[in-house]
């Protein structure tokens, strides 16, 4: 499960990953009224990424890192949007990680200032989505969840689906430092 959070929209996608295919399960936003007040939009929040985890049950969750840019006042409700997301997951004993919005664009577009419209594209294209969604913090969900397929899930299950030897099996996919520790968890491996 991918989210990125904010105090009006809060945009959530759940994928599939299995045999090296990735199928879209669900997404969304969550939309909040400005004229509420914000432990009410926190609230909301929670509530419905509650509902949506319990639903669904994902394995992991991946979260956008807040963005600090000059006004302080909006990294702090974002702050706390964030933790209205990382609450529904502890609570729920979901794994997290987070990236970095420039992680995050890189590794969908190539392009780590890529914008939201090259971002919602290549999303589009990636998941083959006959629509695109009402709002950019659903794709930059989408893009998070990939994000973090791609960096713990993709290269090794692509890789040792290959592997020859069939008595070997293979559960869940391993998690890599590096190349360097891969190669070394991965001497049998022959490609």
């Amino acid at each position: 499960m991918g989210v990125d959070p904010g105090t009006l929209v809060t945009g959530y996608g759940i994928i599939q990953f299995k045999k090296g295919k990735i199928k879209i399960l669900k997404s969304d936003a969550i939309v909040c009224k400005s004229s509420s007040k914000l432990s009410d939009r926190l609230g909301l929040i929670f509530k419905t990424l509650d509902q949506v985890i319990r639903k669904y049950h994902p394995e992991e969750i991946a979260i956008e890192t807040a963005y600090y840019g000059k006004n302080a006042q909006s990294a702090l409700k974002l702050g706390h949007a964030r933790g209205a997301v990382m609450l529904a997951g502890f609570i729920n004993s979901i794994p997290m990680s987070e990236y970095s919005p420039r992680e995050v664009k890189k590794a969908v577009t190539g392009n780590g200032a890529a914008s939201k419209f090259q971002v919602m594209k290549m999303v589009k294209s990636i998941l083959s989505l006959k629509n695109i969604p009402k709002y950019y913090d659903t794709t930059d969900a989408l893009a998070v969840v990939l994000c973090h397929t791609y960096r713990n899930f993709l290269f090794s299950d692509v890789l040792l689906n290959r592997v020859s030897d069939s008595k070997r099996i293979i559960h869940k996919s391993p998690r890599y430092k590096d190349w360097k520790d891969f190669v070394k968890q991965n001497t049998n491996v022959k490609i």
